[in-house]
Order: structure tokens, then C-alpha cells, then sequence
């Protein structure tokens, strides 16, 4: 099987065109995703783990993490779920170095959000968010559409840093079609 491209990770200002002001806001909001995707689903979101282990990570990640290419780090990829529904794709990244040396027990999380512990620990700084067209082929197979929005962030403590890349599915923006502005107006 072919690679996809990398993708084009962009900053806000670098896009050449913007998405609508409802996928901006998501996309670019710096707020924890678990609260908002909580406050979606009226309470009803859950984690659902599709891989946890180690694995050679991919260029834009070693890219990203300042790490040689082909390195090993542990991969995290979840649904995060509203309702039962598949949401978002998650996929969580660190090198296989800063985690031994940065006491962050990614393999103990189960069905625990990770965003959740981001977002507890004031330690850790949130670097830029990026955004692409995240390659279909990087999706579970039963989600491998092109041109689905993602982001990507860099969290970092002292030595270890944690690359987390969202890609929002169709399902959600329908779940925010539905629930309208009021969800919008808690930020």
C-alpha cells in the first residue's frame, strides 16, 4: 500500500482559504475538546481505545517532535464519542525517550481521555495549533473519507512532549448542526 503525502500542516494565518466560521472556531479553539465534546453530547461522551502501543511514527510526527526519522514512540488512536456515535479520531503521539523519562503512563489510560489529563496538569504548555486535510488512508478503515478537517498540537512538560492530532468526522459537525449556536456560546 502506497504512503499517503504528507500532509500540509498549516497555522490559522498561513490557510489560503478559511473554513466556515462554526469548523474555524473548532479547529482553532484552544479549550479542551473532552469538555466541549462533553457539553455536545449533553454529558454522554466516551473513549473508545482503537490501538495503544509501540510503533515507528510517522514523518510529519518526527517532524514535529523534533525526533529522527522512523523513531520509535508510543501511538495512541481513539474514537472520541458523543452518544455512542464516532466523533472525532485521535491519535496521540511521544517518543519512545520522553516517556521513560517524563512519568506520563500513556498505556494505563484505558478509556480515559488523555485530553482530560492535558488539560489537569498546568505543567504542561500547548504549542500551536496546526491544521491539514488529514489523509483518508491515516483513518480507521471504516472512516477513510479525504478532505476530513484535522488539528494537531504539541503538549509539552519539561522533556516530554506529546503530539495529539483530531480529525473531526462527519457525524460531529452533524451533531453541532443540530445543537446550533448554543453550544457555541460556552467558550
Amino acid at each position: 500500500m502506497l504512503l499517503p503525502a504528507t500532509p500540509d500542516w498549516r497555522q490559522q494565518h498561513q490557510l489560503a482559504e478559511l473554513p466556515d466560521p462554526v469548523v474555524l472556531d473548532w479547529l482553532f479553539n484552544q479549550d479542551s475538546l473532552t469538555r466541549r465534546l462533553t457539553r455536545l453530547s449533553a454529558d454522554g461522551f466516551s473513549v473508545t481505545p482503537l490501538f495503544e502501543g509501540w510503533q515507528a511514527l510517522r514523518a510529519d510526527e518526527c517532524l514535529a517532535l523534533d525526533l529522527a526519522e522512523h523513531s520509535l514512540g508510543w501511538v495512541r488512536e481513539v474514537y472520541l464519542r458523543g452518544n455512542g456515535e464516532k466523533w472525532v479520531f485521535a491519535r496521540s503521539v511521544a517518543a519512545q525517550s520522553a516517556l521513560q523519562e517524563g512519568g506520563l503512563n500513556m498505556d494505563e489510560l484505558g478509556t480515559r481521555s488523555l485530553g482530560e489529563l492535558l488539560f489537569c496538569d498546568e505543567a504542561f504548555e500547548r504549542g500551536a495549533l496546526e491544521v491539514c486535510h488529514y489523509p483518508g488512508a491515516w483513518l480507521p478503515s471504516a472512516d477513510t473519507t479525504e478532505g476530513l478537517w484535522g488539528r494537531r498540537s504539541c503538549f509539552s512538560r519539561g522533556t516530554l512532549s506529546l503530539l495529539v492530532a483530531e480529525v473531526f468526522l462527519p457525524t460531529m459537525w452533524h451533531a453541532v448542526e443540530i445543537a446550533g449556536p448554543a453550544v457555541m456560546e460556552h467558550h
